[in-house]
């Protein structure tokens, strides 16, 4: 088993870099499916939901090379299978990305019911009835999706709730249906506007990305090969700037897009921290912090994958703050972690009432899932002593070098331990695996 051992109680400082975005590279991954010509993408991040999707993507048939750490040659020149099975798909819920376009590339798809992080019900009748919409017939069985379809056709969807997958998926459906698709309360994250970048890059005809009416004209036919940079990573940059607040730090977290996380930075400044933009980074100095509600919700809302890591930093506010999911009734995980900790939070239905601030004080604590995990990280920079943080494989899911670049800040950090691939641990993480 891997560890991370982290010394708490050190004012970080410096530049850190930020890297793609994972939620954004595995739909990109998927819609290499669409064109059976190269897809070249660059900028994708060094980490273990990547290998796995690749994985997914070989066994339907696609021919994956790894031209270097951050750049990916996926070749669909034939489809071989249209079944990813539960040894596959249990590792991670980006798996599900694989649906819609191995039914626009090849008629058929049978997806079985993907893991991922166990952050509460993420229910995909959405993505299906959106489908169905579109002429697909599909079958739910008691571990699988399975999709037909003779002919793809435009049509009028009306999502009862922004949904990021399942609006990634009827995007990629609908960009090879015959006729219009209209995809109304659509998702507006950062990553749905990556994927339709790459597809009009394909050749696809996508309009209104970024508002919640997004308009495909499909033309029935296959797309091309083109070449993608992955866009950043907010979530990635957001964890940083929390890590700068927490720590009364002084970082600049470079090589990103400031207005994507906007709505964080003000609730930094609310709580008392001083963040200054610039054209492609945010500087966040830490001040003595006040405690601040947040309440999680689609994008521009605040985010659900971040709401962990502002509870983490809430513990070190004075005053009591309120911390609200909206969107996932179980991505509290952390918080009995965090109570081991020294943290006094309670956690009533959906929210998280937080009382700080709070002296922490380093022990042994287990990592639950990717931003959990995260939370537990901030939280241990806090804290008087050394943490011990088992499963580190959940940030090698969802972080790139997170210990090399805290480090690299000015924290006392290290691994310990092992992770190989195949472990026990590693078999058991596959399946609560964001």
């Amino acid at each position: 088993m891997e560890y991370l051992r982290v010394e708490g109680g050190w004012r970080l400082e410096g530049h850190v870099p930020i890297s793609g975005s994972k939620n954004a590279t595995l739909p990109v991954m998927a819609a290499s499916l669409l064109t059976d010509q190269p897809v070249e993408l660059s900028n994708v991040p060094d980490i273990e939901d990547i290998e796995s999707m690749a994985r997914m993507l070989e066994h339907v048939g696609v021919s994956v090379h790894r031209h270097d750490e951050h750049r990916w040659r996926l070749h669909a020149a034939d489809v071989a299978s249209t079944e990813v099975g539960p040894e596959l798909s249990r590792r991670m819920r980006g798996s599900f990305l694989l649906l819609g376009a191995l039914v626009a590339r090849a008629g058929e798809a049978a997806i079985a019911k993907p893991g991922g992080d166990d952050i509460g019900m993420r229910r995909v009748e959405q993505h299906l009835e959106g489908l169905r919409l579109m002429g697909v017939e599909v079958e739910e069985r008691a571990d699988s999706f399975v999709a037909r379809a003779r002919r793809l056709r435009g049509a009028r969807i009306d999502l009862d709730m922004p949904t990021v997958t399942g609006t990634e998926n009827l995007m990629m459906a609908a960009v090879r249906a015959e006729g219009i698709t209209v995809i109304s309360n659509a998702a507006r994250e950062p990553h749905v506007y990556d994927l339709a970048r790459c597809l009009v890059g394909m050749g696809a005809h996508i309009s209104g990305v970024g508002t919640e009416l997004i308009v495909v004209e499909g033309k029935g036919g296959a797309l091309h090969g083109t070449t993608h940079s992955v866009t950043t990573d907010y979530i990635e940059a957001g964890t940083y700037m929390i890590v700068a607040a927490a720590t009364g730090g002084d970082v600049v977290v470079d090589h990103m897009r400031p207005t994507e996380v906007r709505w964080l930075s003000n609730k930094l400044r609310a709580a008392g921290c001083e963040v200054v933009e610039g054209p492609n980074h945010v500087r966040v100095q830490g001040r003595r912090l006040r405690a601040v509600d947040v309440t999680t919700w689609p994008h521009p809302g605040f985010a659900t994958d971040l709401q962990p890591q502002f509870g983490a930093l809430m513990t070190q506010a004075e005053g009591t703050s309120v911390v609200s999911e909206a969107l996932y009734e179980n991505r509290f995980r952390h918080v009995p972690e965090l109570r081991k900790m020294g943290a006094r939070i309670a956690v009533e239905g959906r929210s998280a009432v937080i009382t700080g601030p709070t002296p922490l004080h380093g022990t042994d604590v287990v990592i639950s899932d990717i931003r959990s995990g995260a939370a537990l990280v901030i939280a241990a920079l806090c804290a008087e002593g050394v943490t011990e943080l088992a499963h580190m494989y959940h940030l090698d899911r969802g972080y790139e070098d997170m210990d090399v670049k805290l480090r690299r800040l000015g924290a006392v950090c290290e691994r310990t331990g092992t992770d190989e691939p195949g472990s026990p641990l590693r078999d058991l993480t596959g399946v609560i695996g964001d």
